[in-house]
């Protein structure tokens, strides 16, 4: 019997003893789609394929086009495809998600046909979604009359990510975050909100949202990502027949630039809405936040670094920077937005203080310089580095928690490099990066010279504050009304 030639070539392995497995390496010969498969004796088959995704504007592209390709496929053209699979299947785990650059389809199984049924179901949404368009308006934005049957009643806004936008940008946190980004990044993707501002959702048309399907849901741009003890050559087969076989390879590769960098900091006041008259209730409701943009994210070196020493500086209360963030008298606590941010190309370190004042904001920027300062010049103490290592080092063969599966955790690990066009299997295996950070730290000077290169000497940074306003949210809406009353006197 002649040997069935597979679709996809064997680019490598490489064996990561710690956790017990092997990641080997594909790619599909005629697309270019990469494959990466955590081969191990585990009985709960994970799959994931993932897209780059990289708006260039806040309307929400992205997100929408996840919730809408789950309404319908060529082969399923069924209303709900994926909820009537999450009522009849045995699956672990099924979602479909949105991140900043990239949109992902993960699910999990132990059964080997709900697994393949699971799979040509996710497969056929992804590749071929039916995207109607009576669809993207129930998902996306639509216009309907206040009261149905009432013609003569007002016009108003309608849409499942509309509302849940509305829902998720009405918290200040999830504004801050989003102001964050907006200065921190000015030229790139991680500009724009990827899940929607409200404001601009609307302004998305259908043929937008198809445009921008038919060019990043594309085999050339896929990542696929599995795990546990599955029949590789078989999976290749049912993966290139029921999808990857109908495309051929893509020109364009999706990629997200580096940010220019500042050359001097930027310091910005925004505001945020608050429904109140009473002025003294906006005292003690700003936040402040400094953020600067670090290395990249797929340098396995440089982000445990960055680990490291936004561990030092802020792990608990002994921590010098959490510490002082704690004891600040102008304050109520330290931000929801301390630490770092390692998923997106290049990452960034943000430390904050909220229930403060907007008239606070350099007293707040002279606190953390000086903590700062006194790091690079003092260091801290071995034992806390050793601390430190001993946590990242637990971290890594950590096995389970979190709600996901184990498979999922580590295919996330490795996620933001291969969108980047980095080295997961680095992620997922970091012991050798690990080990050489051992013998770094022993230098008496490592933590010092860290502070310095990563936060002092950087000038690519933000200093945000964020303020209430109680006539926001009103200006909002008349804005959105007057959007509106336009619209019906044009019908």
């Amino acid at each position: 019997m002649s040997e069935v030639k597979s679709a996809f070539e064997f680019v490598s392995s490489t064996e990561v003893s710690s956790l017990n497995l092997t990641v080997e390496h594909y790619q599909h010969k005629k697309t270019g789609a990469v494959h990466y498969h955590l081969a191990s004796d585990n009985q709960e088959k994970v799959f994931m394929v993932a897209l780059r995704t990289m708006p260039k504007d806040s309307t929400g592209v992205a997100h929408i086009l996840e919730h809408t390709a789950l309404c319908g496929s060529e082969k399923y053209p069924v209303r709900d495809p994926f909820f009537m699979m999450t009522r009849r299947s045995l699956n672990t785990f099924m979602n479909a998600m949105t991140s900043s650059d990239w949109t992902a389809y993960p699910f999990a199984s132990q059964n080997d046909k709900d697994f393949d049924n699971l799979l040509s179901v996710y497969l056929d949404a992804v590749f071929f979604a039916n995207l109607d368009e009576l669809d993207f308006a129930q998902e996306g934005h639509r216009v309907e009359f206040e009261t149905m049957d009432d013609p003569s009643s007002e016009l108003v806004y309608k849409g499942v990510v509309f509302n849940e936008m509305k829902g998720a940008m009405s918290s200040p946190v999830s504004q801050l975050w989003q102001k964050i980004s907006k200065h921190l990044f000015p030229t790139n993707t991680y500009h724009y909100n990827s899940g929607g501002e409200p404001a601009e959702i609307t302004n998305l048309t259908y043929q937008q949202l198809k445009t921008f399907y038919n060019s990043h849901y594309h085999p050339s741009n896929a990542i696929f990502m599995t795990f546990g003890d599955l029949d590789v050559a078989e999976l290749h087969e049912k993966i290139d027949q029921q999808a990857l076989s109908s495309f051929e390879k893509q020109d364009q590769k999706w990629s997200v630039p580096l940010e220019q960098r500042l050359a001097a900091p930027v310091r910005i006041e925004e505001a945020y809405a608050v429904e109140t008259d009473d002025d003294d209730s906006l005292k003690n409701q700003t936040h402040h936040v400094i953020a600067w943009l670090l290395g990249e994210s797929a340098n396995l070196k440089e982000q445990l670094e960055a680990h490291l020493l936004s561990q030092l500086l802020l792990d608990n209360s002994a921590s010098p920077l959490r510490k002082a963030l704690e004891k600040c008298e102008f304050a109520s606590a330290p931000s929801p937005m301390c630490g770092l941010e390692d998923s997106n190309r290049e990452m960034s370190f943000m430390c904050g203080i909220e229930g403060s004042n907007a008239a606070d904001a350099d007293a707040f920027e002279a606190l953390v310089f000086e903590v700062l300062n006194t790091v690079a010049e003092t260091g801290v103490a071995q034992e806390e580095i050793d601390a430190v290592l001993h946590q990242l080092e637990f971290h890594q063969r950590e096995i389970g928690g979190d709600g996901h599966p184990y498979g999922m955790q580590l295919i996330f690990s490795g996620m933001s490099a291969a969108t980047h066009y980095g080295d997961p299997v680095a992620m997922i295996n970091i012991e050798p990066a690990l080990e050489a950070l051992k013998e770094d730290v022993k230098n008496p000077n490592f933590v010092q010279n860290l502070v310095k290169d990563l936060l002092l000497s950087n000038r690519h940074f933000i200093r945000l504050t964020l303020r209430p306003d109680s006539g926001l949210g009103a200006e909002e809406l008349r804005i959105e009304k007057s959007k509106l009353a336009k619209m019906k006197a044009e019908l």
